[in-house]
């Protein structure tokens, strides 16, 4: 792994956080890694990673996409593509599956829950043993909900976005269902950010689509999936350019990392297109 080597890197320097880590990774594969090199919480970033151990437990034929999760018709599938009509935290539904894109930490509880039950083994285990241990994750663990509660250090973060830029988990097939829009074009809202219209999001990973404005950068394609976190965390992959970027902070999602955030993948866009 090569570290602190692009002048992207510059920007993170200027980042108002007390604790920060960036990485990316570019089109031939090489990892560029700065700063702390401690451990973060990322918060909602856990989302993709749960999703991919589901995915893993889809193709061993332990669960199914279309298994009846929760009431009214819901499915495993639309857990995954925040589309169960669950509230934020509220084990209540609030619409019917497939109407309505509720980004809903509930449903990821829900999904850790079915997983385990199917697998026969605590998530926290399952996810270690599908995921973290066969990427060496070595500082990886859930500690608590499959939502949001993830700790893992940035070149924990950067195996991992390196598994979803060339998938060797799942197979590509998988892969490629994982991050293509689910539930045609259904309305919802990226929290934190603002209602769309459809909001495109996959298994797991949300999809750029269209959004303005959006956490990513104006350069990134439609294409580009990934997470981001309340706890300033963040992680893209853009297929069209082959390129992933990533980061980890010690301060919650606000204005900060809307503006640091577009103007640092941008940068990384630009720089990495160039080799």
């Amino acid at each position: 792994m090569a570290s602190t080597d692009l002048a992207a890197f510059d920007l993170v320097s200027s980042w108002p956080v007390e604790r920060v880590a960036a990485g990316a990774i570019d089109r031939n594969g090489t990892i560029h890694l700065t700063g702390d090199r401690g451990t973060f919480r990322i918060a909602s970033v856990s989302k993709v990673m749960t999703a991919w151990a589901t995915l893993i437990a889809v193709e061993d034929g332990s669960v199914s996409l279309d298994d009846p999760v929760g009431t009214d018709g819901c499915t495993l599938r639309h857990l995954l593509a925040h589309t169960g009509g669950y509230g934020f935290d509220t084990r209540e539904a609030i619409v019917s599956p497939g109407k309505k894109r509720i980004y809903s930490n509930t449903g990821y509880d829900m999904i850790g829950a079915h997983v385990a039950e199917r697998v026969e083994m605590d998530f926290d285990e399952y996810l270690a043993e599908a995921v973290f241990a066969p990427l060496e994750m070595d500082g990886a663990d859930l500690l608590g909900s499959p939502a949001k509660d993830v700790h893992c250090t940035i070149e924990d973060l950067a195996k991992f976005a390196d598994e979803l830029r060339t998938p060797r988990l799942i197979d590509t097939s998988t892969a490629r269902e994982a991050t293509t829009n689910q539930f045609g074009d259904v309305e919802g809202v990226v929290p934190g950010i603002g209602k769309f219209s459809p909001c495109n999001w996959g298994l797991g990973p949300e999809i750029r689509g269209h959004k303005r404005p959006h956490w990513t950068g104006s350069r990134n394609s439609s294409s580009t999936f990934g997470h981001f976190g309340g706890s300033g965390s963040f992680m893209w992959i853009d297929p069209v350019a082959h390129v992933a970027a990533f980061s980890l902070a010690n301060r919650e999602f606000d204005e900060w990392a809307m503006e640091s955030w577009p103007t640092f993948s941008d940068a990384i866009l630009d720089e990495l297109g160039r080799r």
